[in-house]
């Protein structure tokens, strides 16, 4: 597994690091929560990606690094676990019934991201994108319920699977400490600068509120 996982780690690095180039600031109001898949990341922790850095530029790798973990659980899964397996067939038939999936198929800069800005107050959306997936969604029949023992058996499975994926995971933190380097140098040069920048038009903006024209004279205003 671990030879797997190390071309596999490689090849992801190097996807995010030709991705990164093209990386700007988000000019959007973003989402006031923390995003759960990259808060507290071990595997950024491991790959040198601190805090410090824009969520954008974490959540391309995190989610490159989360595919590595689902593809190596869905290959135990599909080898070990028939129960689960079943679940996840049946789900998975049940989605492609969808008529609306907006969350799949999404770059991995995107993916896992909310579908929607945070609502203000007092200012309603007229619909959101959550909404129209939830509609769809109920449009499609659910999955007939399972018993208490299948409900058992299936919480067994699950846990199984879990522990797999932490072993993954942590196979995979371990793989990105040989990344470091590359990783960090590339955040110096791509992210660094234009975060820099960004600061550094807020600092004049700042410092200078108002524009040279707001203080010319216009009609009925004398200098």
């Amino acid at each position: 597994m671990e030879r797997a996982l190390d071309s596999q780690v490689a090849q992801a690095v190097d996807a995010w690091l030709r991705w990164l180039p093209r990386w700007q600031p988000a000019t959007h109001r973003g989402r006031s929560a923390p995003c759960r898949r990259c808060f507290g990341s071990p595997v950024l922790s491991a790959a040198g990606v601190g805090s410090d850095v824009p969520h954008g530029v974490q959540h391309g790798l995190s989610t490159r690094m989360k595919k590595i973990v689902d593809l190596a659980v869905a290959e135990y899964t599909a080898r070990n676990l028939p129960l689960l397996q079943l679940e996840l067939d049946q789900q998975a038939a049940r989605n492609q019934a969808r008529s609306y999936r907006p969350g799949e198929d999404l770059a991995p800069e995107y993916e896992g991201l909310p579908l929607d800005p945070d609502p203000v107050p007092g200012a309603p959306f007229l619909f959101t994108i959550e909404g129209l997936a939830s509609e769809a969604d109920a449009e499609v029949p659910s999955l007939p319920p399972l018993s208490d023992e299948a409900k058992e058996a299936l919480r067994r499975e699950v846990g199984l699977a879990d522990e797999y994926a932490n072993l993954v995971g942590r196979e995979i933190c371990s793989l990105l400490l040989g990344h470091r380097l590359r990783i960090q140098a590339a955040i110096v040069e791509f992210v660094e600068p234009q975060v820099e920048a960004m600061l550094a038009e807020l600092t004049r903006s700042l410092d200078t509120p108002f524009g040279p024209d707001d203080f010319l004279p216009g009609p009925g205003k004398t200098a």
